[in-house]
């Protein structure tokens, strides 16, 4: 496979040979946008909003947050917070109460102002704004995957996890454990499957 392009590779894989992304292969950043693109040219791509209520704080500038789902462990872990950055807490038992970064300039498009008074460790409870968000279902054909999420790190979708879009920014794109998705997204229009 050398002299082969790793972003046409993971294409060609996940539209012509499904499943031949495996989760020990590591694909290009663009990956997950590219199936994305995909998704969508075959008509299995739904809409989705986050609604449910989150707790959320600032975040302490340098510190980094490690997703880890309950059942799965770590997910993911940010890049170190920056000035103006906030540490968002799903209220999903289901999952462990996950906690990831959110940048400054998302955080207030995405969850609005406080709904509740700071408790004591600095977490206030917000209704997410409910942005339509593009959705499709990681299927048993593709496979789990490895790719880069849009903050750098290195990430895996599992079969039935959601690979979400913020359709006003493609390179938005990334992955949501399917209990997560399921415990704090609402479905708008169904993917397809």
């Amino acid at each position: 496979m050398l002299g082969i392009n790793p972003l046409r590779l993971a294409v060609l894989a996940a539209i012509s040979l499904p499943g031949l992304v495996h989760a020990a292969d590591t694909t290009p950043a663009a990956d997950q946008v590219a199936l994305m693109e995909q998704a969508k040219s075959q008509r299995i791509v739904g809409i989705a909003k986050k609604t449910l209520p989150v707790d959320a704080r600032p975040a302490v500038v340098g510190e980094i947050i490690v997703t880890r789902i309950l059942g799965e462990g770590v997910e993911t872990k940010s890049k170190p917070a920056e000035e103006g950055d906030w540490v968002v807490r799903n209220r999903c038992p289901e999952t462990g109460n996950e906690q990831y970064l959110v940048k400054a300039a998302k955080f207030p498009k995405r969850y609005g102002d406080p709904q509740s008074k700071p408790d004591a460790e600095g977490f206030s409870a917000f209704r997410p704004i409910g942005q339509d968000m593009n959705y499709f279902i990681v299927s048993r054909q593709q496979g789990d995957f490895h790719f880069k999420a849009p903050w750098g790190e290195d990430m895996v979708a599992k079969v039935g996890d959601a690979i979400v879009q913020t359709p006003s920014d493609t390179s938005d794109t990334y992955r949501v454990a399917a209990a997560s998705f399921k415990c704090t997204y609402e479905i708008a229009k169904p993917a397809q499957e």
